[in-house]
């Protein structure tokens, strides 16, 4: 294999990349416009709780509760009720999420150091948000019962009887974006990887591909060339949807960002190398666009542990374990959020590279250079 022949063949390649704009755009600027609007559609966060408020008790300690939680305008009251059963209608109509009720006694066993109790009523049509909408009330509560007790130890008073055990160890405010981020870099750095598979089939398509025969240029050469240059253009990709990440969605970036790219190039190489493969088995753009999609981007939401975990069945495990976005979610988290180096991160970066190398050994050999 000549190096001369290969590096040049990276080199045509690159300036296609360059020159051509929809190339260009698939490879450098798409992982940042998806990452940036398919962040949004997969964020979680309830912003707004609007609460009907039963106060039974109606005493100073309750009235300052509700003002705290209502502070921010996060939270507010649209509705005070009389009777629980009017809430009812307000869920009904969709006015009302929760429906607090502070029972009768609410002050009296708060300020004597008994368990005091607030019952919250979810409309529980939306899972999700009726789960987000309790986590805010919850937090909300401890917060302001953690205020009373400090406002408590300088009086008379006694404190509020209330344990406080809950803590998010890497993202304490559990905010879904923080999450959400930069697992989706690994969906989203496939689009090299898509540009790659349709570059090979283009050729196929429009008969470039039989200049190439008469060439003294080698398969692997060829091959070869083709994915040094994608893969540098996927470099900045990576570099772009970093930018993207930490500064427009405020991810803290807890690591190396010399660590990072190292590793997404890793991440790179795995998901070119399938592209490569599938580029063996398929002639057309339609048909290689479809695959990789269904590769990488079915899967990858629903299997590879981005939005749920991964499931604990030896089938789920399996198909997991073969998607190169499993192992790149759990690095880019590590590597975001906990800092996480490459030392720590060995396991998921060596499968990463034992599936770009397995499969680019497997393309190379199955490659052909001849029509038909």
């Amino acid at each position: 294999m000549s190096i001369q022949r290969l590096i040049a063949v990276a080199h045509k390649e690159f300036r296609h990349i360059v020159r051509d704009a929809r190339t260009c755009f698939l490879v450098t600027i798409a992982p940042v416009f998806l990452l940036v609007n398919l962040s949004y559609v997969f964020t979680f966060d309830v912003t707004r709780v609007d609460i009907a408020l039963y106060d039974l008790d109606y005493t100073p300690l309750s009235r300052q509760l509700v003002a705290h939680l209502t502070a921010d305008g996060d939270i507010s009251v649209v509705a005070r009720v009389q009777r629980a059963e009017e809430a009812d209608d307000l869920f009904a109509r969709g006015r009302a999420d929760v429906l607090v009720i502070i029972p009768h006694g609410f002050a009296d066993a708060a300020l004597d150091g008994r368990r005091a109790h607030i019952q919250c009523v979810v409309d529980g049509a939306d899972a999700i948000t009726a789960g987000q909408s309790i986590n805010l009330l919850d937090s909300r509560m401890r917060a302001f019962i953690v205020g009373a007790n400090s406002e408590a130890a300088g009086s008379t008073a006694g404190p509020i009887n209330l344990e406080i055990s809950n803590r998010a160890w890497y993202n304490e405010t559990l905010a879904s974006l923080t999450s959400m981020v930069p697992g989706m870099m690994a969906v989203i750095l496939c689009m090299p990887a898509l540009a790659l598979a349709l570059a090979l089939t283009r050729e196929r398509e429009t008969g470039s591909f039989e200049t190439l025969i008469v060439t003294p240029v080698r398969g692997a050469e060829y091959l070869l060339g083709k994915l040094l240059a994608y893969e540098l253009g996927g470099l900045l990709s990576v570099v772009l949807a970093w930018l993207v990440a930490t500064l427009w969605f405020r991810v803290p970036f807890r690591g190396s960002l010399g660590g990072f790219i190292l590793l997404s190039a890793d991440y790179l190489i795995a998901s070119m190398g399938i592209s490569l493969l599938i580029s063996n088995f398929v002639h057309n753009q339609q048909t290689a666009m479809f695959l990789i999609l269904t590769v990488f981007f079915v899967p990858s939401f629903f299997v590879a542990g981005l939005i749920l975990p991964v499931a604990n069945d030896p089938v789920s495990q399996a198909v997991a374990s073969i998607l190169p976005t499993t192992h790149f979610i759990t690095i880019s988290r590590g590597v975001f959020l906990k800092g996480l180096g490459a030392i720590e991160l060995w396991k998921p970066a060596l499968t990463l590279l034992g599936i770009g190398l397995g499969c680019q050994v497997a393309s190379l050999a199955l490659f052909e250079k001849k029509i038909g």
